[in-house]
């Protein structure tokens, strides 16, 4: 149990123990959108089953105006705000997540973090040069109560910015040579708030804590493309790796001129152990992809479903 979490906090279970026994990884098992109703309501908004074990809920800072690198962020391309919740076989959830905030809302969202049980298992940037200064926070928690969880997130998040969810955006356009990114990148991305988004998962089984991980969930390669006109794009995201791929990446990135932001990790007990690096680039989108195609080889992944 988190020692120092205040009342109504989201008791942690001990790392690969249910009842003080030792038990073999813990399974995740499919849910609908029904099974979440409390969590959904605690958080002010609704969630999406993906993958069919994972319940994903969206808090995009649309609140910010930031700026990289002379070039105006958009918020579905480097702003963003997740949770995933995920229950398991033997009766507990597992909730993990991205917080973006700014560096004057970082300590407030720490202390209501740890105040309600919920760790935080990394702090980082993922853009290089901004303003205003923005941190990302990766939270995790885990217990018998997702409502508890799922309170502790928003007490996080009501010490942000963090606006009302908003309405889906109809499907549009992007100003981008999209299949000649899916050729350079070998799977086929997709449009989301007018950002082109190319994801790839973690070939082997990745656990936590003693708990299974759904493909994808805290082992996602994202490769973002913001249009600037004229097939120009900006590039970020971050790549997920094991220790022996790290420098293979680092390399292939640097070959194809592509900056590199961070190296860290986004979990504490994650096996086998996960790095990720975020990376930031500017130019002809396509030829973006092609720079990036080296790294992908590099690393155990396949395209995400």
């Amino acid at each position: 149990m988190l020692a120092g979490a205040g009342p109504g906090a989201a008791h942690a279970l001990p790392t690969g123990m249910v009842g003080g026994k030792s038990r073999d990884p813990a399974k995740p098992v499919v849910t609908a959108e029904s099974d979440w109703k409390d969590v959904a309501d605690t958080l002010g908004r609704k969630g999406i089953i993906m993958r069919k074990a994972v319940y994903h809920t969206d808090f995009t800072r649309w609140d910010l105006q930031v700026v990289s690198d002379g070039i105006s962020i958009a918020p579905g391309f480097a702003l963003g705000t997740h949770v995933a919740f995920v229950r398991y076989a033997d009766g507990s959830t597992l909730v993990m997540g991205d917080v973006a905030v700014t560096e004057d809302e970082l300590q407030q969202v720490s202390d209501a973090l740890h105040a309600h049980g919920i760790a935080q298992t990394a702090i980082h940037k993922h853009l290089l040069a901004q303003t205003p200064d923005i941190w990302w926070t990766h939270v995790h928690g885990h217990g018998r109560d997702a409502v508890a969880l799922a309170r502790g997130l928003r007490a996080a998040f009501d010490r942000t910015g963090t606006p009302p969810a908003a309405r889906p955006a109809p499907p549009q356009a992007v100003d981008l040579d999209t299949a000649g990114i899916d050729a350079s990148l070998g799977v086929k991305g997709y449009i989301e708030d007018g950002i082109y988004k190319s994801i790839f998962v973690r070939r082997e089984t990745i656990t936590d804590g003693g708990l299974v991980l759904p493909p994808g969930t805290g082992s996602t390669t994202a490769l973002n493309f913001q249009p600037l006109g004229g097939g120009q794009a900006a590039l970020s995201g971050d790549f997920v790796m094991i220790a022996k791929e790290v420098q293979d990446v680092l390399v292939a990135l640097r070959r194809g001129g592509i900056q590199l932001v961070e190296l860290h990790n986004h979990g504490l007990t994650d096996e086998p152990r996960l790095f990720f690096t975020h990376f930031w680039a500017v130019g002809d989108a396509v030829k973006l992809a092609q720079a990036l195609r080296p790294a992908v080889d590099a690393t155990n992944i396949a395209p995400s479903g």
